[in-house]
């Protein structure tokens, strides 16, 4: 299995390198990738950016604002954290099974002290109940890739801040704050391990990986990207990751708000209603699925608003493409009844 330790400390550069290298046949499946960057947050798929993050405060830090192409939750990450990345056959791993994925990462960490870390709910590695990882996933072209985050050193304080979490997902969790959630993993890991940089980290977490005991073993096994790679890199971080529309989003003003939490993610659709139809849908969220949501948002569009014929265009999806893990009745209902 090949890996790329990417030098780039820029998010959307690094999110453009994982979706060229996913889309392309230039590092044969499976590998991985490592990634640090510099203050940032990244929005999952289908959120509504705008009320996932507190901008001024982003402005105020200069931190940097992109949106993944996998669904799942809004992650800060800063210096301190180490991100990676799995990209597999689809055909040898199940959607949104996160623990077989991460389970060499989730080892090597054992192996480095952390001997509580494990993988809970739907995507988070966590130690003593507080999540130090959170992790999403994305199929296309029969690959599929997972990436994480692994908190090392992050500034906590600057999650809090930097993040808007709804109350009901809090409250779901049974805790009473963003920052009582999460954990770095630094001060769990063997003393050796303590006062690593990021980098030195990632490299002792390689080493645990591909299983030698040196770097330079490892490296006989790491890629480096070409001209042509980081040409190709470029244009999608100009076309995708560095792009208002895709990261922000155009939206109309919406008249009908209903949401959601469930054990399998937030919905929070939104739609527009002019003289009793639906002119405009959108369906935000942090849940999973291989399918594109704005395909059942458009179905919508143009129905009378009311419960049976929004109920009688649901049914004629497979809901969980969509929606993992959330019972279709339970989604039907939320998207179909009258407020």
């Amino acid at each position: 299995m090949k890996y790329l330790a990417m030098k780039s400390n820029d998010i959307r550069v690094n999110l453009a390198t994982e979706e060229y290298l996913m889309n392309s046949d230039e590092m044969p499946v499976p590998f991985m990738l490592f990634y640090i960057e510099k203050p940032c947050i990244i929005v999952g798929r289908n959120q509504n950016t705008l009320e996932e993050i507190n901008q001024q405060y982003c402005e105020k830090h200069h931190i940097t604002v992109t949106r993944r192409l996998s669904g799942g939750g809004a992650m800060y990450q800063d210096l301190g954290n180490l991100c990676f990345s799995f990209v597999v056959p689809a055909k040898d791993q199940r959607f949104g099974d996160f623990k077989k994925l991460v389970q060499p990462v989730v080892a090597a960490l054992n192996q480095m002290g952390a001997t509580a870390a494990t993988v809970t709910g739907r995507n988070d590695i966590v130690i003593d109940g507080r999540k130090f990882s959170g992790n999403a996933m994305y199929s296309r072209q029969g690959k599929t890739f997972s990436h994480g985050t692994l908190m090392y050193d992050v500034n906590t304080d600057a999650v809090a801040g930097a993040l808007h979490v709804a109350k009901d997902k809090i409250s779901s969790k049974g805790i009473k704050s963003v920052r009582s959630r999460v954990t770095n993993i630094r001060q769990y890991l063997a003393p050796e391990f303590q006062h690593l940089t990021t980098a030195e980290f990632r490299d002792e977490l390689i080493k645990r990986i591909w299983q030698v005991p040196t770097l330079e073993e490892a490296r006989v096994n790491e890629y480096q990207l070409t001209d042509k790679d980081k040409a190709a890199i470029q244009q999608l971080v100009k076309q995708r990751y560095a792009n208002w529309d895709w990261v922000y989003g155009k939206s109309p003003e919406f008249t009908v708000k209903k949401r959601q939490h469930f054990d399998a993610g937030t919905i929070d659709a939104r739609y527009q209603v002019e003289a009793g139809k639906i002119v405009a849908a959108h369906l935000y969220g942090d849940f999973f699925g291989t399918g594109d949501v704005n395909e059942v948002a458009q179905a919508l569009v143009g129905l009378d608003y009311e419960p049976a014929a929004i109920s009688n265009a649901l049914r004629q999806f497979d809901l969980q493409r969509y929606f993992l893990g959330i019972p279709d009745e339970q989604v039907i209902s939320l998207l179909s009844q009258q407020q």
